[in-house]
């Protein structure tokens, strides 16, 4: 079978592999579609040391129950299925209250999940090590679904850390509007009162802003970009910044803008730092880093998707031209979410 694979840093080619055999406790999925996700040109860019290449990448996975190995249940061949994405080890409380994203062993090793340190879902067949992994999709399209697994499941986690924020009246200032940051904003305006300024460099994404409603849009280039955002929110400022970049810049508009008890909440991986003192953000002010999202979180996003109060702009590509569309993430030229289909 084809199939999507990093031997090294920047090292990724479609080749031919043996199609996998599941081992008891485990399921057989015939994958539908993958997502292609910015974190892996950060995994190609640093292959960290402590992964053990060549895996499989792509960790954004729908598709359909092929063959279940011994001892599953639960499941039958021809289930259409998402696949859960942070894999921890299923036993400690974190993981038995569904958070595996935040498994207590996590940091024994690099591997983080399929498509991250363990074979994923850019191929025509993949492994998932326990059904507890598993999500019934039922009839929405595999396409469609599989982005939200990461690209509507991180930034509903980051919300969700910030629901008291979140009142009418309340501003919040999304960064980035590519692959999560176009979800957050429909999240934002479809599930709470906030008003929501949409801030990115791209003037096609900040179009993409305004069709998914968003209610201001700036351009972080600009040199008064911190003025912009002070004449929308007043004296009270933003309640909370998702910065979905990461960037130096990023993170110091959002220090600039960010009210009293408000939320910095930085989700992207740009490789930017914050300088943290006292009076360097106001009083009450939080900064966090939070990290993919909860399999019951993975439950209620997919009811917003089958509901229609998100819809996650994609465009669909042949698993083969996986090295063509990576190149395209990395220029900027992806509105929404890259989707790969086996």
């Amino acid at each position: 079978m084809k199939a999507v694979r990093i031997f090294g840093k920047g090292d990724v080619r479609v080749v031919d592999v043996p199609r996998p055999v599941p081992k008891p406790g485990e399921v057989l999925i015939k994958v539908g579609a993958a997502g292609v996700c910015h974190s892996d040109l950060h995994v190609m860019d640093s292959a960290p040391p402590r992964l053990e290449v060549p895996f499989t990448l792509g960790h954004e996975n729908a598709g359909w129950v092929e063959e279940c190995g011994e001892g599953v249940t639960g499941f039958q061949r021809g289930d259409a299925v998402l696949v859960y994405g942070p894999w921890g080890c299923g036993r400690c409380i974190a993981c038995q209250q569904s958070q595996e994203n935040y498994c207590v062993h996590q940091h024994e090793s690099a591997v983080l999940g399929g498509g991250l340190g363990r074979d994923g879902g850019m191929a025509e067949y993949m492994i998932v090590p326990a059904s507890r992994l598993l999500i019934p999709l039922g009839d929405l399209p595999p396409a469609e679904a599989a982005p939200v697994t990461d690209a509507a499941l991180t930034p509903w986690h980051a919300i969700q850390r910030s629901a008291e924020r979140l009142k009418p009246g309340n501003t919040v200032l999304v960064l980035g509007i590519g692959g999560l940051g176009h979800m957050a904003i429909q999240m934002l305006k479809n599930t709470t009162g906030v008003s929501v300024i949409a801030g990115d460099v791209s003037g096609s994404k900040l179009a993409l802003a305004r069709q998914l409603g968003a209610d201001y849009l700036v351009n972080t280039l600009d040199a008064d970009v911190t003025g912009q955002i002070f004449a929308i929110t007043g004296i009270a400022q933003c309640s909370l910044v998702l910065d979905f970049v990461g960037s130096g810049a990023t993170m110091k508009l959002a220090s600039s803008v960010i009210g009293i008890n408000g939320d910095i909440t930085v989700v992207g991986l740009g490789g930017g730092h914050l300088d943290f003192s006292a009076k360097q953000i106001p009083f009450g002010a939080r900064v966090s880093m939070p990290y993919w999202g909860s399999r019951v979180e993975l439950m209620a996003v997919l009811d917003l998707l089958r509901r229609r109060l998100i819809e996650i702009r994609t465009e669909t590509f042949p698993l083969t031209s996986a090295c063509e569309v990576y190149q395209l993430l990395r220029e900027g030229k992806i509105n929404g979410r890259a989707v790969l289909i086996p």
